[in-house]
């Protein structure tokens, strides 16, 4: 079956879908932690300098593959191109089950946290969290344009408000940022390293509407490289004026960074300030992973008969309307059934980085399968750079199916068995194609 598709998308829509994916709530979240892991300003810094150099090993990476094989689905393409129907099926599967209803569900969770703070009212926990997925799901089944310009806008204020924290901070009274350097122990290192990961996700989202995107020959890696980029120094920048206004220690103590950092400036409002520039990046994060989340589900069933009924593509919005309501329904379900932000990590985050892993090992096999197929865009320093970040995923996949067996075995188990069930669907063979 085609793909009736029309290409909507710029190189500036493609690289705020990316922006606006990666800058979520992590870094407001999760700065004083590494600060911690790290022991030093000079670790921090230079752990998210890490942290984006490996974001860009991998953004180099989807680049070859997205636009050798720029159409709907992403990883679902490559993996089946790969190592087969199999594995492009269990792709799907886990993303339309497991993995993208529980990140949307992790922004949304973030979202009703600092809502309740702008405006509390009785049991708005769930509705806060409900409310955004229901309605960003209802704006892109309006169109894809309406679902572009939504992200369009929401990242460039996402964009604008950190970059006030920085002005800010210049304002403000200095602190010394650099000390002693110490050396990070290896727990340390190893937690500062998954939670800088962890806040850079995103930047595969563009091969899942990588056929929807004008010229992508040219354009998916232009907005690769332009989105993770501008995000590294963008992280690099905000925890330079954290370290500017609190100083190290009391960064490393802070419960919430970003306002003990704008109370030097803004002492009466800082909480207000900051609540609502993350409730903007969660709407930016929520929007842009019902975007293209719903591309996925579209392409398995376009794919497949079991699921041919999500893969209906609406001429009149330009959006996969079916896979998108399915895609709500079951991120409202885990934000009712999970009850907080640690355990969706904790049960998404082994899938994630097992596919990542399988994803980069492909580009190795698809070079050897089809060597001779045109790629607009090579991998620069292969092998090295593959190799790099397929050693990173390992070592990602490694220590969350650890942390999250230690800490959240009744998810871990769910997310087994709701692996092993697609994989029985597959061996049954009910998933038989169109």
């Amino acid at each position: 079956m085609s793909m009736p598709v029309k290409k909507e998308l710029t190189v500036f829509d493609s690289t705020c879908v990316i922006v606006g994916i990666i800058i979520g709530a992590g870094i407001y979240e999760t700065a004083p932690a590494i600060a911690a892991g790290m022991g030093s300003p000079q670790g921090l810094l230079a752990i998210w300098l890490l942290g984006g150099l490996l974001a860009l090993a991998g953004s180099i990476c989807y680049g070859e593959l997205a636009t050798t094989w720029p159409q709907q689905g992403g990883d679902f393409v490559y993996l089946t191109r790969a190592y087969g129907k199999w594995a492009g099926f269990l792709f799907g599967w886990s993303q339309m089950m497991i993995i993208r209803p529980g990140d949307i569900a992790m922004m949304a969770f973030i979202f009703a946290r600092y809502a309740t703070q702008i405006y509390p009212f009785p049991a708005c926990g769930i509705v806060y969290a409900v409310a955004p997925i229901i309605i960003m799901t209802g704006l892109n089944s309006v169109g894809v344009k309406q679902g572009k310009w939504t992200q369009n806008l929401l990242t460039v204020i996402k964009m604008v408000a950190l970059l006030a924290i920085v002005v800010a901070a210049m304002l403000a009274p200095k602190k010394t940022i650099f000390s002693a350097p110490t050396m990070p122990t290896l727990g340390g290192f190893e937690l500062a390293l998954i939670l800088v990961m962890f806040t850079y996700g995103g930047w595969n989202e563009i091969g899942y509407v990588a056929a929807e995107i004008k010229n992508p020959n040219r354009n998916i890696i232009r907005a690769l490289l332009l989105g993770v980029i501008s995000v590294t120094a963008i992280y690099v920048l905000v925890n330079v004026a954290f370290l500017s206004t609190l100083g190290y220690e009391a960064m490393v103590d802070s419960q919430a960074v970003a306002v003990d950092s704008l109370k030097t400036v803004f002492p009466e409002t800082a909480a207000r300030i900051v609540s609502v520039l993350i409730c903007l990046s969660c709407l930016g994060a929520i929007n842009g992973l019902i975007l293209t989340g719903a591309r996925i589900s579209y392409a398995v069933g376009d794919k497949y008969r079991l699921f041919r009924h999500l893969g209906r593509w609406d001429s009149d919005t330009g959006t996969p309307i079916r896979a998108l309501m399915l895609q709500g329904l079951l991120s409202c379900a885990i934000v009712l059934l999970a009850g907080s932000f640690i355990n969706t990590i904790l049960y998404t985050a082994p899938l994630v980085w097992l596919f990542f892993l399988g994803s980069g090992c492909g580009l190795f096999v698809l070079r050897f399968k089809y060597p001779k197929i045109p790629r607009p865009f090579r991998v620069v320093g292969y092998p090295v750079i593959p190799a790099v970040f397929c050693l990173m995923c390992l070592f990602m996949l490694y220590n969350c199916v650890c942390y999250a067996y230690s800490h959240c075995r009744a998810g871990f188990i769910m997310m087994a068995i709701l692996l092993l069930t697609g994989g029985a669907i597959y061996c049954a063979g009910l998933h038989s194609e169109q």
